[in-house]
């Protein structure tokens, strides 16, 4: 039997580090059974979940189990299970904060995934599922090299969307956020210039910046209304902008007919739940590709992810790491609970 450890959030505001057992013996065929190393938080999305005000009509109720980014090694297959081995190093998307998880082995689309080079830092890889929904977010916008392109939102989705539309040719490369200390590592990461978006003339600095004209493209990833609004006045006319970041409220009123419609600027949603299950294709790839490219980008070190990650903690001490996420301000960047700790 195993002791299995894991985060649930059974009350708003509130989440608990627990233990249950599993019989091992009893894994059904078509799983595997994965021994987590390390898994990330995705701070926006799992807060606005854990604090109950999430419009996502998968959360119905408590209790919720929070974590969606893992890494680990497989320790059990399945008897119909193909293609992978006891020892495989893998990243898994959707299985929680937990100790073991079980995973089906040969689910299309959003499954367990294989991390083939040795080059691969099983720290770093534990954000691949998270990094996917940038990549997405930065491959809708159909980057042409040499475009002005504005990242708006510097968490963990907004800095690897700037690794990733750096390496698709955005040249300037902007990016704004109220953090000082995130815009000085947007410059480390490849940014052109960064922008305070409470600075007097914002939008008249980013228009300057851009050539005059405004950004050509913008990778929205605070999920507030307000940023939105003034992504539509420095992006140029017949721009886009993708909607990485999710805006659960609604905060402030857009003149869709000035903003939008009269200069013809492309609204184009970006969340994970869109994309293609099989066949990838050009602005739209599938999660098994995007995790692939992530990886290969890690194991050529043209992704950095070792920069992004604040904290790595032990699961024990999740409870104070949400608190502090929940009612803190200005928190760490990224935190990675490392399960090898318990």
């Amino acid at each position: 039997m195993l002791n299995v450890n894991y985060l649930v959030a059974h009350e708003p505001n509130k989440v608990e580090y627990c233990s249950e057992t599993y019989d091992e013996t009893k894994l059904p065929e078509d799983r595997l059974l994965v021994k987590i190393d390390y898994s990330a938080i995705s701070a926006g999305t799992e807060l606005a979940w854990i604090a109950g005000n999430s419009n996502n009509t998968s959360v119905k109720s408590f209790p919720f189990y929070p974590g969606y980014s893992s890494s680990g090694h497989v320790i059990k297959v399945g008897s119909a299970v193909e293609n992978f081995a006891v020892g495989d190093r893998v990243i898994v998307p959707w299985g929680g904060h937990r100790s073991y998880s079980t995973v089906i082995g040969n689910r299309v689309g959003f499954g367990v995934h294989k991390i083939s080079d040795d080059r691969v830092d099983m720290l770093d890889a534990s954000l691949t599922h998270i990094a996917s929904f940038s990549m997405l977010g930065v491959r809708r916008l159909n980057i042409q090299m040499g475009e002005p392109v504005m990242i708006a939102g510097l968490g963990l989705l907004g800095l690897i969307a700037l690794q990733a539309a750096r390496l698709s040719g955005a040249v300037p490369l902007l990016a704004c956020d109220f953090s000082e200390e995130r815009r000085k590592l947007a410059l480390e990461l490849g940014a052109d210039a960064v922008f305070d978006p409470r600075e007097e003339d914002f939008v008249e600095k980013v228009k300057a910046a851009s050539g005059g004209k405004g950004v050509a493209a913008t990778v929205e990833v605070t999920g507030k209304a307000i940023a939105l609004k003034q992504a539509l006045q420095y992006t140029a006319k017949m721009g886009r902008i993708s909607l990485l970041g999710c805006t659960r409220v609604p905060d402030c009123q857009i003149d869709f007919y000035r903003d939008v419609h009269l200069p013809g600027i492309s609204l184009i949603g970006a969340h994970t739940s869109n994309r293609p299950t099989l066949d990838s294709h050009p602005g739209g790839w599938n999660a098994s590709d995007d995790y692939e490219t992530v990886l290969k980008y890690l194991a050529g070190k043209r992704f950095d992810f070792k920069k992004l990650i604040s904290q790595v903690v032990s699961p024990v001490d999740a409870p104070a790491i949400y608190e502090r996420l929940l009612t803190g301000s200005n928190p760490p960047l990224g935190f990675v609970f490392d399960w090898n700790t318990i």
